[in-house]
C-alpha cells in the first residue's frame, strides 16, 4: 500500500484524510504467472497498481493472435481505462507475465473519493496528463513512422522491461512475425 501511496504522490501531494480513504478501498491481490486478470468481453471493476511482477496488456486479433499494447512493470498502475470510463466490456486482456503482486481498488469507489477529494482529483489530472497525453502520444506516431527495426531498438533501450520479455512478446508488441524479429535482431548484431 505505501509503494502505491508513495507513486500518487508523486504525481500530486496527497492528504493524510486522502490517503486514509484510499486505504479503505485497497486490497492486495496475487495472480500466478500467465493467469488472466481482466478477459476481454468482461466489465472492467477495477484499477491495479503493480507492486512485484509484469503485466501485459493485449487484444486477440481475428485470426486469435496476441497484439501486446503494452507491457506494466512495478510502480505502474494498469487498467482497461476507456472500458471504465465508457463503462463498456474491455476490448483488451490483462494477464500476469510473471508471477504478481497488485494492489486493487475499485474503480467506482476510487471515482467517489476523486470527487470528494479535491487532490485525488488533481492527482488523477496529472496522471493522465503524463501518462495518456505526454507519454502515448510518441508511441502512437511511432507506430505510423518508425520501422520495427527502429521500434526494437526503442524497446530495447528499456533493459528493465526489455529482458523480462520473452521473444513472442517482442514480436507481438512490434506487430511482426517471429520469424521477422530474427531478422532484425541478426541485423542489428552485424
Amino acid at each position: 500500500m505505501e509503494k502505491l501511496l508513495s507513486e500518487m504522490n508523486r504525481y500530486f501531494p496527497l492528504s493524510e484524510q486522502t490517503m486514509a480513504a484510499l486505504r479503505k478501498i485497497c486490497q492486495p491481490k496475487s495472480f500466478k504467472k500467465n493467469e488472466l486478470i481482466l478477459r476481454a468481453g468482461d466489465y472492467a471493476k477495477y484499477y491495479y497498481f503493480v507492486n512485484t511482477g509484469l503485466l501485459g496488456y493485449y487484444k486477440l486479433d481475428t485470426a486469435g493472435n496476441i497484439i501486446y499494447k503494452l507491457f506494466f512493470e512495478e510502480n505502474s498502475f494498469c487498467a482497461s481505462t476507456a472500458a471504465i470510463i465508457e463503462e463498456k466490456p474491455s476490448n483488451f486482456n490483462i494477464v500476469a507475465l510473471e508471477d504478481v503482486l497488485l494492489m486493487q481498488y475499485s474503480a467506482r469507489l476510487f471515482r467517489e473519493l476523486v470527487i470528494q477529494h479535491h487532490d485525488l482529483a488533481l492527482f488523477q489530472i496529472a496522471y493522465l496528463e503524463k501518462n495518456w497525453v505526454v507519454k502515448k502520444e510518441p508511441l502512437e506516431i511511432n507506430l505510423k513512422w518508425e520501422s520495427a527495426k527502429e521500434r526494437y531498438l526503442e524497446l530495447y533501450s528499456n533493459q528493465s522491461l526489455f529482458k523480462r520479455l520473452k521473444q513472442h512478446h517482442i514480436a507481438s508488441y512490434l506487430g511482426v512475425t517471429p520469424t521477422q524479429l530474427s531478422r532484425i535482431r541478426k541485423e542489428l548484431k552485424q
